[in-house]
């Protein structure tokens, strides 16, 4: 494959253990980037991805004292080098004890707070901290927003879909804010995506309002993410990539 240039980039990337993360890391080290994960969890021991428990670091999103730290430790792990790219792509979606969707008028208080906590806050506060590493490497940001931001979903909670919305309008602040440092800052809001949280039955119910009539791939998402952090992408700054088949329509 055909590098960017000669530099080895540098990617900061949330919730990488499954899905679009995995993918996403999958995706960035095939092109002969460092990508550094961060998850409240510890690194997966049967994760192929080389240097991967190397480049993992703990970081509780819901906890603001664990993302200053963690941002501190980022830092340390530059050590002065430059960052190309920050991907906020953890989110977390509360369900009922039933596994169903958690409305407006059902939705506990504190679980507003967790999700725009995770969903919406640790996305600027990881910016805000890394900004000058990303300044230094005219880098970019993309977070990672949801068809449920625009519309009401069969699945996704009202906390979610509604902090999802607000990263949506963050994005387009950011790129206003930072464009001036030279980073980028995009957004995707993906559709309906196979993964294994997806199951038959959600398949069967979403299909008719997709017009392609498939759900997309982990890769495609990925593709794109790339894509808003490559050369190609260098003039694309405020935008929200919506990757849903034409769903939105």
């Amino acid at each position: 494959m055909t590098k960017q240039n000669d530099e080895k980039k540098t990617l900061v990337l949330t919730g990488a253990s499954r899905g679009i993360g995995h993918a996403t890391v999958k995706r960035f080290s095939e092109e002969g980037w460092r990508v550094i994960t961060c998850s409240r969890h510890a690194f997966p021991k049967d994760c192929p991805w080389p240097a991967g428990e190397e480049d993992h670091l703990q970081i509780n999103l819901s906890d603001q004292n664990s993302i200053s730290s963690g941002i501190a430790e980022l830092l340390e792990r530059l050590d002065g080098q430059p960052l190309h790219a920050l991907v906020n792509n953890a989110a977390i979606s509360p369900k009922t004890p039933s596994g169903g969707r958690m409305d407006s008028k059902a939705t506990p208080i504190e679980d507003w707070h967790e999700v725009f906590q995770v969903n919406f806050f640790a996305p600027i506060m990881l910016a805000r901290g890394l900004a000058d590493a990303l300044k230094q490497g005219r880098g970019t940001i993309v977070n990672v927003t949801s068809i449920a931001g625009s519309k009401v979903h069969n699945f996704a909670g009202t906390a979610y879909a509604t902090s999802k919305a607000a990263l949506s309008a963050l994005t387009r602040e950011m790129a206003n804010d930072f464009g001036s440092m030279g980073v980028r800052v995009n957004a995707i809001a993906p559709g309906e995506i196979k993964t294994d949280m997806i199951s038959e039955d959600t398949e069967k119910v979403v299909l008719p309002d997709i017009p392609m009539h498939r759900l997309g791939t982990t890769k495609e998402v990925a593709d794109s993410i790339y894509f808003l952090c490559s050369n190609e992408a260098s003039y694309v700054n405020g935008a929200e990539l919506h990757i849903n088949g034409g769903q939105h329509v």
